[in-house]
């Protein structure tokens, strides 16, 4: 099974995870990791990153990750059973971040399944980003995360070989959304 930018079911990564385009009919998957991720950090108390909603039932959400697999942006971490334990969406910069001079891949969305916690998928969808930046010429990989709290997202980042640039604040209906800009070479 083709993978995007050249891995396949043989080019295995830890806990015998491979790496897959996303399809339109990923899009259930997705959203369901990501109501994942909001129980997760809702039951932890953290919930100023997604709130505590589901994100499968939100208009917005779902036509973000519709459009993500439509550009071919997605790439999926599948188990050995088909199950999609982590996706990856990469494309164009969204709009609040500053624009650059220099051709750039954007990290739009990571998320992994919580079972699959410590076991490496996150950066190994990080490798994967950096190898389609590296494939399109892009000399800049950047990426946004929530950066409140105890700004636990940004040093996730920060150890997977990136620097923290801009930071950033969205005003969201719920109130002010405190976000970090980061970015990484790409020789």
């Amino acid at each position: 099974m083709q993978g995007t930018g050249g891995g396949s079911q043989a080019d295995q990564e830890p806990g015998h995870v491979y790496h897959r385009a996303g399809t339109e009919a990923d899009v259930p998957a997705v959203l369901a990791l990501l109501d994942g991720a909001v129980r997760w950090l809702a039951a932890r108390g953290r919930t100023g990153q997604w709130g505590t909603e589901r994100q499968s039932t939100n208009p917005r959400r779902q036509a973000m990750v519709t459009g993500w697999a439509k550009a071919g942006g997605l790439v999926l971490a599948c188990d050995s059973g088909e199950r999609v334990v982590g996706a990856l969406a990469v494309g164009a910069a969204r709009s609040y971040a500053p624009p650059v001079n220099e051709p750039e891949l954007y990290v739009n969305l990571l998320v992994t399944d919580r079972e699959w916690a410590g076991r490496g998928v996150g950066q190994a969808l990080l490798r994967r980003a950096r190898s389609i930046a590296a494939d399109r010429g892009a000399t800049l990989l950047r990426v946004d995360c929530y950066a409140g709290g105890d700004r636990a997202l940004v040093r996730y980042y920060e150890r997977a070989g990136f620097t923290a640039a801009e930071p950033f604040t969205l005003d969201l209906p719920d109130g002010p959304w405190p976000g970090q800009i980061l970015s990484q070479r790409i020789r």
